[in-house]
């Protein structure tokens, strides 16, 4: 946005004492209430200021500059930041639901846990700023400026269906971010970092991907068409076969090749078996992280402590395998048969069970040799067990935070003193389950069945 093109609109700095006048009458706008005002902030230099908290919904933020500002866990829902100065500003936390972002510049900025459902983040127009304050379309032509969110941290953050098309992306942190439906047409994402990101059913025709990182990213019903993936990170993805088969996923890294040091799989499993059981002195370790082990029979095996992050393990027989300490995360075991498996103490953060079989299996704490009164509990964070089976299954003190349990079968299951803050339990079944001492804080728990709550 500028007068002149190429040269930034004058913002003139507001005071505290301005400010506080404007929020004050802003709030009572939102309440309704006689004498509110909704607050324009429209280019003014808001720089470097505190604004955390503050209920900015529906504000008018166009063309301000907040360069450096803090907003963690500010209300600016529906609130108009087109053409913005957001770099460096602090929004962890914040509501910007439907917020009007287009043409923002959130260069640097901190969106951790924020929500920015519904945004709208495409293309701006460079605008003509009048002398009197009026904003308009330049005379002459429309030049069009992309968002830009360039090496900002998005971690966790809530974008299902926004609006991203045509925005720079890259060198973004946007672990654990939930992208359902969002529309990344064309954008530029390299080397960005979507580790763990929901994408399900998003938009990526013709975006660039190249360099990014996607370990265990779900890209179930996601339109890939004309994407470019060149040396993209897509270990552990997790993607429909109907995706898999229209993708062009040319120099895209998708899996570690197993048998690199000449042994094969039932070499290295006996490898293991004999580190096992020498305590670490004899045989070695499994590493079968990032190995596509897809339908696999590994049922009964002996797998204690081994490496099979971002293993690929879909429709894989693992009943009665020992698993205690072993690394799980970000692996794909969607459908996969873990019925009676010993997974006490094993990380299974961020992977993918949807559909899998856990019918008795043991997920509670295992007791660390080297100190005897200290138990290691099952790190299960953020786990997709959506529509998986897990009646009768152990989950006693395991880290559920944020996991998806949602149409599960947590039938007879014991859940004593188990953390589920922020798990998703719609439409779970819970008869008889034990949920003594659970920590069910911000769960959601819509038509779940048979949940005893006190």
């Amino acid at each position: 946005m500028a007068g002149t093109i190429g040269q930034e609109p004058d913002r003139s700095r507001i005071s505290v004492a301005e400010l506080q006048g404007i929020l004050s009458r802003h709030q009572a706008f939102l309440r309704r209430q006689a004498g509110g005002v909704r607050a324009s902030l429209k280019l003014r230099d808001l720089s470097h200021m505190d604004l955390s908290g503050y209920d900015l919904s529906d504000a008018d933020l166009s063309g301000a500059k907040l360069f450096g500002t803090r907003l963690t866990s500010a209300n600016l829902a529906q609130a108009n930041l087109y053409a913005a100065d957001l770099r460096l500003a602090n929004l962890e936390g914040a509501d910007l639901c439907k917020a009007d972002l287009r043409g923002a510049c959130l260069r640097g900025a901190v969106l951790s846990e924020a929500l920015l459902v519904d945004s709208d983040l495409r293309d701006g127009t460079i605008m003509h700023v009048r002398g009197n304050g009026d904003v308009s379309m330049h005379e002459f032509e429309a030049i069009q400026v992309s968002t830009e969110m360039s090496v900002a941290t998005i971690r966790a953050a809530d974008l299902s269906r926004a609006r991203l098309s045509n925005a720079f992306v890259m060198q973004t942190d946007m672990t654990d971010a939930i992208l359902r439906g969002t529309k990344f047409i064309r954008a530029n994402l390299t080397n960005s970092n979507l580790t763990g990101c929901d994408l399900a059913g998003a938009d990526l025709r013709e975006a660039n991907l190249c360099g990014a990182k996607l370990a265990g990213a779900n890209l179930s019903g996601v339109d890939l068409n004309s994407t470019r993936f060149i040396n993209a990170d897509l270990i552990g993805v997790i993607m429909d076969d109907a995706t898999k088969r229209t993708a062009n996923l040319a120099g895209a890294v998708m899996s570690r090749e197993l048998g690199a040091d000449g042994r094969d799989l039932t070499r290295i499993l006996a490898d293991h078996r004999q580190w096992v059981d020498s305590n670490g002195k004899a045989g070695l370790r499994a590493d079968l992280s990032g190995v596509d082990l897809s339908g696999q029979d590994l049922s009964g095996q002996i797998l204690s402590a081994a490496l099979m992050n971002c293993a690929m393990l879909r429709g894989a027989n693992l009943s009665g395998a020992t698993l205690p300490m072993a690394d799980l995360s970000l692996a794909d075991l969607r459908g996969a048969d873990l019925s009676k498996a010993d997974l006490r103490g094993a990380s299974l953060e961020r992977a993918t069970l949807s559909a899998a079989r856990l019918t008795g299996a043991k997920l509670g704490p295992v007791q660390i040799q080297s100190n005897a009164t200290r138990l290691w509990s099952a790190n299960l964070l953020r786990a997709r067990f959506d529509g998986a089976d897990l009646t009768g299954a152990d989950l006693r003190r395991a880290v559920l935070g944020q996991a998806n349990l949602a149409r599960c079968i947590l039938r007879d299951a014991k859940l004593a003193e188990a953390s589920l803050v922020g798990a998703d339990l719609t439409g779970a079944i819970c008869r008889g389950a034990d949920f003594t001492g659970a920590d069910l804080r911000d769960a959601r728990m819509q038509g779940a069945q048979d949940l005893p709550l006190a």
